[in-house]
């Protein structure tokens, strides 16, 4: 790369007074001009057809936006056409003012004038570049000579003006103004208002736009504070703005330039637009809400206008588009997910506070997106906080504090073995096969209580095909129920932590239940869901011993044969299995499963199915003439880099070097 070749190309303003900077907010919005229909089309691959401008006219209605550039009608027969067909269909609202563009050429102005005939009321438009570069290069023209060009375009504008039907105010913009000597484009700029005499119940427009944005934001602001002061008229002057992004810095030289004294804005939705796009008026407007002032545009309904721009212009809205993106309001990381529950929880009953949730500049709900779906989302790094809020708010289950932290790993543990994100139903689907289901080695499918020394429990232990009833007392129901476990399967443990709460209200609520059992310096857990309390605790106990080595232990033969069966699965289905379809043969949860195989083999599940294949692979690359892609996907490697990869940390060596070598060595 050669910098040399490069320079800046903008002009600092004569006179720099810097007092835009004092200011650090605004407290008002800007005048906003939508330019999509005819900057964000003119950009498209496919410009949209007459009928899908019509429609995205009506969706810029509906946003509130009360000034819209329609297009440059003598630029093709499409925008004639529509401008029309929203002059003869009368639909344009009273309070909406169309605008159009036109370059300072006397026939292109005429035609112009012909397709706004009838308008309620209509901004014209006139532009011509002034920059250095387009005056020596395009144009050939001295400064005098560029003058020449935009007085003229003034005057013929105000002529046909008083002879066409309609209301008609008047926009003159300096094309190239980040390339043009900032005072000479102010005196362009006067030199038409000079022709215009606005006045302050007449006013035009003066236009600045960054058409290519050349200079940082605060040279920007300069130039208009310098404008701002310098311009006549300027009572009945609207100094407007028209960002690019060509730098990224659309969004700050639009707010950087309303400081320095610019009064409206001229932008599209999400920043479409010629080259890297225009100033994204979404983002500027949502800026200002997050500041407490309304913007005057409408988008509560933010993916139903995104779905609208999509399907019109054939762009995509960027993911982490500001406001409007699928994840610009995701939290997958756990610290983040933590003081985000904690900031909701701090919010409840009382939603008047000022909005300071930690990690959302703005309520995601005000613009229709969902806390569920779009904030919280679980994957391998979220945490238990986040993990307890999915839990908490789509299915009401609060998980005691203590537990929370085991739980999230375990959670944590698929996303992170399936590589993918997990919805809040997966999330309770995990939750529930390992803590409210699981009773593999043991069940009471019956408990009577009678009052004698405190509580005494009749419990009946079913434990694979034996059915034994035991008698024992305690200071409580749980505890004697515990106590009759004890005793049946000679174990110790303390039962640590109790919690209850329900999980609905009317007749047919339903209770939850949490057991946490202490055990050797670990905490097993428990959970257990019923109409009845009672039967809610004991089937959260009865889960959590369940989990205990020494229960566990008893089945030592029959978990030899599990594994061995579980081996052979994945010896006989080593291309296609995966730990889902492992876990639905044995009956398990998936959690579980890869629990067990890693307890009981010393290896992971992924490790094992690796280890399987590539004992296939190394067999296929001494025997066989084979490509290694081919031996990719007959060894269940849709990838070849993948298989690769895994070839080479496992053996040290490529397939292909591993072929050439085994040969090598048998000759």
């Amino acid at each position: 790369m050669n910098a040399s070749k490069y320079m800046r190309q903008y002009f600092l303003p004569p006179d720099i007074t810097y007092d835009w900077v004092k200011k650090d907010h605004f407290d008002k919005p800007p005048l906003w001009c939508s330019v999509d229909l005819r900057d964000g089309n003119q950009a498209l691959i496919e410009p949209m057809s007459l009928d899908e401008k019509i429609e995205f006219f009506q969706l810029l209605v509906r946003i509130g936006f009360k000034e819209i550039e329609v297009g440059f009608p003598a630029a093709s027969e499409t925008e004639y056409a529509f401008m029309r067909a929203l002059i003869e269909r009368d639909m344009i609202p009273d309070d909406v003012t169309v605008q159009v563009l036109t370059q300072a050429r006397e026939h292109i102005i005429r035609k112009t004038f012909e397709a706004v005939k009838g308008a309620p009321r209509a901004v014209i438009h006139l532009y011509n570049s002034t920059s250095v570069a387009q005056r020596e290069q395009v144009f050939r023209k001295n400064k005098d000579e560029i003058l020449k060009l935009a007085v003229d375009g003034a005057k013929l504008l105000k002529r046909l003006a008083d002879e066409t039907e309609g209301e008609f105010l008047f926009e003159y913009s300096p094309e190239s103004f980040h390339g043009t000597e900032t005072d000479y484009a102010v005196d362009v700029c006067n030199a038409v208002l000079d022709v215009w005499k606005p006045t302050a119940d007449h006013k035009d427009i003066i236009n600045l736009p960054a058409t290519v944005e050349t200079a940082m934001p605060h040279v920007f602001a300069s130039q208009i504070e310098y404008a701002d002061r310098h311009l006549k008229y300027r009572d009945g002057v609207t100094l407007s703005i028209h960002p690019h992004n060509d730098r990224g810095c659309g969004v700050a030289d639009a707010e950087l330039a309303v400081l320095a004294g610019a009064d409206r804005i001229e932008g599209t939705l999400f920043g479409n637009g010629e080259r890297t796009g225009n100033v994204d008026i979404v983002t500027l407007a949502m800026n200002l809400y997050s500041y407490g002032v309304d913007p005057g545009l409408d988008f509560s309904d933010m993916t139903g206008i995104r779905d609208v721009y999509e399907r019109l212009t054939g762009m995509r809205v960027y993911e982490r588009q500001p406001y409007a993106g699928d994840l610009v309001f995701t939290a997958f990381s756990g610290s983040h997910q933590d003081a985000i529950s904690k900031g909701m929880n701090f919010r409840k009953g009382d939603d008047d506070k000022v909005w300071t949730v930690p990690y959302l500049p703005i309520d995601p709900v005000d613009i229709g997106r969902t806390y569920d779906s779009d904030v919280i989302r679980i994957n391998s790094q979220s945490g238990k906080g986040g993990i307890s809020y999915i839990l908490k708010e789509n299915f009401s289950i609060s998980l005691p504090e203590k537990m929370r932290e085991q739980v999230g790993y375990t959670v944590k543990h698929v996303s992170d073995v399936e590589h993918r994100e997990l919805s809040p139903r997966l999330v309770y689907d995990i939750f529930s096969k390992e803590y409210i289901e699981p009773m593999p080695y043991f069940n009471i499918p019956e408990c009577h209580f009678r009052q004698e020394n405190g509580i005494m429990a009749e419990t009946t232990i079913a434990s694979g095909e034996r059915t034994a009833i035991v008698d024992a007392s305690g200071n409580g129901r749980l505890d004697a129920v515990s106590n009759t476990i004890k005793q049946y399967f000679g174990v110790t443990y303390e039962l640590s932590v109790y919690e209850e709460h329900a999980l609905s209200h009317g007749s047919a609520s339903k209770a939850m239940a949490y057991v946490g059992i202490t055990s050797r310096g670990y905490m097993y857990w428990g959970a257990g869901m019923d109409e009845d309390i009672i039967k809610a605790s004991i089937r959260a106990l009865t889960v959590a011993v369940n989990k205990l080595p020494a229960i566990t232990g008893r089945a030592y033969s029959a978990t030899n044969d599990r594994l061995e069966a579980i081996m052979e699965y994945i010896q006989n289905n080593y291309r296609t299995v995966t730990l889902g379809s492992l876990a639905r043969e044995f009956h398990l949860s998936e959690p579980y499963i890869s629990k067990y195989i890693k307890d009981k083999s010393g290896k992971t599940f992924v490790a094992q199915v690796a280890r399987i294949r590539m004992k296939k692979a190394r067999t296929l690359l001494r025997t066989s003439d084979l490509k290694v892609d081919e031996i990719a996907d007959q060894t269940g490697y849709q990838n070849v880099e993948h298989f690769n990869r895994t070839f080479k940390k496992t053996f040290g060596m490529t397939p292909l070097q591993y072929r050439v070598s085994s040969r090598n060595s048998t000759e």
